[in-house]
């Protein structure tokens, strides 16, 4: 099977109100979330995950469709794709920031990894702290687009570290981005590479006010977006979480 990455957007406003899409345990799990963020993020990201899963695998699109479809945690807390009962046919990897979600599906790799963030202020400590010394030289060459490769970097070792299920439970200066020369529809290469010698090619775009980038065990294509065009060409950033809690003290 060859490689080939495909992604979904969705914003907070996409997600349905009701409950009909949600499987009975993944409803109760965020039924039971005390904190309004962590709960609409969470349901931001089935959301996204269980629509761009159905759509890979060209399933219905409405509510029934969408509850046969569910994403549950393994031991380690990566998400896994199921479809009824029966593991899907892809891997997967979610990430969300500010209101927006991305799921992307994979096929003919092992493992896969995304992550989205904002182009937002980053210290020159927090790139001390959390970044190679040769990281550290690629953020302080381009000084005036110094947000723009720290959230960058970070972004892309973030999508690595899901691919070896251990987000930030490893130091993030085990893995090293370096950045190629190759571009495909908006796309760029990246390479993380781990201090134990592993290799996990990927690929990076800006989207507006976000950055979006992938990693995978193997060399695949860029990604391609599972609705034209992708929802995140024209993306705001938003808080929704911040008036939910608001009311829900209220």
């Amino acid at each position: 099977m060859s490689p080939e990455l495909r992604f979904h957007a969705a914003g907070m406003a996409e997600v349905a109100l009701d409950d009909a899409w949600l499987t009975g345990p993944e409803a109760a799990r965020l039924a039971s979330m005390r904190f309004p963020k962590r709960r609409l993020e969470s349901r931001l990201g089935r959301w996204t995950a269980k629509s761009a899963i159905a759509r890979a695998l060209d399933r219905p699109f409405d509510a029934d469709g969408l509850r046969s479809v569910a994403v549950r945690n393994a031991s380690d807390g990566a998400p896994e794709a199921f479809v009824g009962d029966r593991p899907a046919p892809v891997v997967i990897s979610m990430t969300d920031r500010a209101d927006w979600a991305v799921c992307v599906v994979a096929t003919g790799v092992d493992a896969v990894g995304c992550d989205l963030e904002l182009v937002e202020p980053r210290s020159h400590r927090f790139v001390e702290d959390w970044f190679t010394p040769a990281e550290q030289e690629v953020v302080a060459s381009s000084p005036e687009e110094h947000d723009l490769w720290a959230n960058l970097i970070w972004s892309a070792k973030e999508s690595a570290l899901k691919v070896l299920r251990q987000g930030l439970r490893l130091d993030t200066r085990t893995v090293e981005v370096t950045f190629g020369d190759e571009e495909h529809d908006g796309w760029r290469s990246l390479l993380v590479t781990s201090t134990t010698g592993e290799t996990f090619p990927g690929w990076w775009a800006r989207h507006g006010d976000f950055v979006l980038t992938t990693a995978a065990t193997s060399p695949v294509p860029p990604p391609t977006p599972l609705t034209t065009p992708t929802p995140l060409a024209t993306a705001i950033p938003t808080h929704t979480w911040l008036s939910a809690a608001a009311g829900e003290q209220g």
